[in-house]
């Protein structure tokens, strides 16, 4: 066992986003990002506080939760900080294990390891905090056959799963903290979690005339989680980072991105169904293709649904980002897809960052 694998990680198991109506929440997902609805807890299965939708499409699942009472944590959550993700929460082994190797590293005990059971089986939970109000917790769903968790039922309001759009897995969760603590957060997750850096990226690589930000991406030992950790740069104006901190009360996560295998068909659909996407100028086409080089798509598509592409050593990407999916100028998803790159597509930075400020400038927040 290497020194990276005191904290043995199986993957992603859920996303909980806290937001102020997590029913009408879930029929956005589901009539927009293609997703389908498979269990429930509220007040009809004995949960007095919340309600909590569990929608999945591939190997993503999210769980949309809205507070029921004025005084509940999940009113208080949306209030300050609008519809944000709460909880990612990674699939484990053991949860004692993993909760305990974390808190004698250093982290925050939010849930002490324990079992929750029903007539389906048991799942071991124990959560940690990290940067801001968010949380990890740590699931080992190993001996469970249920929907999603004891207290959950499972929910198909229409009898039929939605077609999906070809989103498959979650590819990154990046997370925005406050300027001079993304090196701290580096260090909680080297420490805490084993993790090690992937890339980083500097304020000379993501900038433009007016602001910049700086990046270090996170990997566990085997690379199937990856947490890139963005902080603002110092810029003549309030860069997008800056504004996120400030509407969202404080550090949170930015983006999630989810992988496709089929980029252009899933962005289609995506668009179709009304969602809208960041706009890529004509002008960025001018030269990607003399700088990625030959790939296997249609440059002609990749155009005409305004999707980026780079390259690195590796392979090349090709990319998408949404707008934001709220009023507040916070959480946004991107759609990527892999043809060997391990990157986040570096070459493609310095247009996305002027996409995002122009969107910016048109609320008066640049």
């Amino acid at each position: 066992m290497s020194e990276h694998d005191f904290m043995p990680i199986d993957g992603w198991d859920h996303l909980e986003i806290w937001v102020g109506n997590a029913k009408q929440a879930a029929y956005f997902y589901e009539n927009a990002y293609g997703f389908a609805r498979t269990a429930y807890a509220g007040p009809e299965t004995g949960v007095r506080d919340r309600a909590s939708y569990v929608i999945e499409q591939g190997d993503i699942r999210l769980v949309l939760t809205s507070g029921l009472r004025g005084d509940s944590d999940v009113c208080r959550w949306s209030a300050t900080k609008g519809d944000s993700v709460r909880d990612v929460a990674l699939a484990v082994p053991d949860a004692t294990h993993a909760y305990r190797q974390a808190v004698q590293r250093g982290a925050r005990g939010i849930a002490e390891p324990h079992w929750v059971e029903d007539e389906h089986g048991r799942v071991e939970l124990a959560t940690i905090g990290t940067y801001g109000d968010n949380v990890h917790s740590f699931v080992n769903r190993s001996e469970y056959t249920g929907p999603y968790l004891p207290g959950f039922v499972a929910h198909t309001p229409n009898g039929r799963p939605a077609p999906g759009v070809g989103l498959i897995s979650i590819d990154h969760v990046v997370g925005n903290v406050e300027l001079g603590r993304m090196d701290e957060w580096v260090a909680f997750y080297e420490r805490v979690l084993g993790f090690t850096q992937l890339t980083h990226f500097s304020d000379e690589d993501i900038s433009t005339e007016y602001s910049a930000l700086m990046s270090k991406v996170m990997t566990d030992g085997e690379g199937k989680i990856k947490f890139p950790i963005n902080e603002p740069a110092e810029g003549k104006r309030k860069s997008q980072i800056e504004e996120y901190l400030e509407f969202h009360g404080g550090p949170g996560v930015q983006h999630v991105a989810m992988q496709t295998e089929d980029i252009v068909k899933t962005v289609a659909a995506l668009r179709e169904h009304g969602v809208l996407f960041i706009t890529t100028p004509d002008a960025y086409y001018d030269d990607v293709e003399e700088r990625v080089g030959d790939i296997d798509q249609d440059w002609a598509a990749l155009r005409s649904m305004g999707i980026l592409a780079d390259r690195d050593e590796d392979g090349y990407l090709l990319q998408l980002f949404t707008k934001i999916v709220q009023d507040r100028p916070t959480l946004f998803f991107e759609v990527i897809e892999r043809h060997g790159s391990r990157g986040f597509g570096i070459g493609n930075f310095k247009a996305l960052f002027e996409a995002i400020e122009r969107e910016q400038a048109l609320r008066g927040n640049l």
